[in-house]
């Protein structure tokens, strides 16, 4: 592990650090922002799951959510969405590098590097809490796009994991979209059976939902018929499961910044019950 960069932020500390990924085959890179609540003990932690085409990079300068955090004393972490580097290359925007959509694949290509699934649910964790001042047993989890849907389906398969799950426009549905029929095909074959593991719409339907769940979803939103969330919509019930319908927002990081603070409160009250 090696640290390649570190900024104070808000208090706190701003690191981005590399480590050699077992399960990825490589070198993958994640961001880590400490609150100044971190140099008391540790923290509480909110996982953030960025979408297509992104890095570790895009939520950790553009999503505005370090100042939240640092006012709750909550650490941040944020992972890359796939490996990097020559076996990860694929012409497509939405397959291979920057859409890894985490599951683990099982196909040629892909099977070789592709375990996001693995990476980000064992691997990664058990890096940042043996080395960072984070508490295990107080973990939250958000994303945007195909982030939100990694996040939504890592707490609908781990609800004794995570204390609360929220998500900025999620990929809902994939197994009925052409974001996730093409790449549950592509990483883990054609036994569609196989994919609503990964649909969170089918999950809640066979198991429910028993976490505090949060959703923002722009209006304007272009990639609508790809996202599904109508199909969420119908599928939640309950009190503790709000999906809401922000008028005029569109699919980018302004949308998700305008919605951070309301995210981070949210987290803040199931991390710190």
């Amino acid at each position: 592990m090696k640290i390649i960069s570190e900024n104070m932020a808000f208090g706190g500390r701003q690191l981005v650090v590399a480590h050699a990924s077992t399960v990825c085959g490589g070198e993958m890179t994640f961001g880590l922002y400490l609150p100044p609540q971190a140099e008391a003990g540790r923290v509480p932690v909110l996982w953030y799951l960025s979408g297509l085409t992104c890095t570790h990079e895009n939520a950790m300068v553009k999503a505005g959510a370090q100042a939240w955090a640092a006012r709750a004393g909550i650490a941040l972490v944020f992972p890359d969405t796939s490996p990097r580097g020559e076996a990860a290359d694929d012409a497509a925007y939405d397959l291979g590098q920057g859409a890894g959509f985490y599951v683990d694949a099982t196909q040629a290509p892909w099977a070789a590097h592709f375990q996001m699934w693995s990476y980000i649910s064992e691997e990664l964790p058990a890096l940042v809490f043996d080395q960072f001042a984070l508490d295990p047993a107080r973990q939250a989890i958000t994303g945007h796009s195909m982030g939100g849907h990694g996040a939504l389906t890592l707490a609908l398969t781990y609800p004794e994991r995570f204390r609360s799950v929220s998500a900025f426009a999620p990929i809902c549905n994939p197994t009925q979209s052409d974001w996730g029929r093409k790449q549950f095909a592509a990483y883990l074959g054609g036994d569609e059976a196989l994919w609503v593991a990964h649909d969170a719409v089918e999950l809640i339907k066979a198991r429910g939902l028993t976490l505090p769940l949060l959703v923002d979803q722009g209006g304007a939103d272009k990639f609508l018929d790809l996202l599904q969330p109508q199909a969420l919509e119908a599928a939640l019930a309950g009190p503790d499961a709000v999906l809401r319908w922000q008028a005029g927002y569109d699919h980018s990081y302004f949308f998700v910044a305008s919605f951070m603070e309301d995210h981070i409160a949210f987290h803040a009250r199931a991390l710190f019950a």
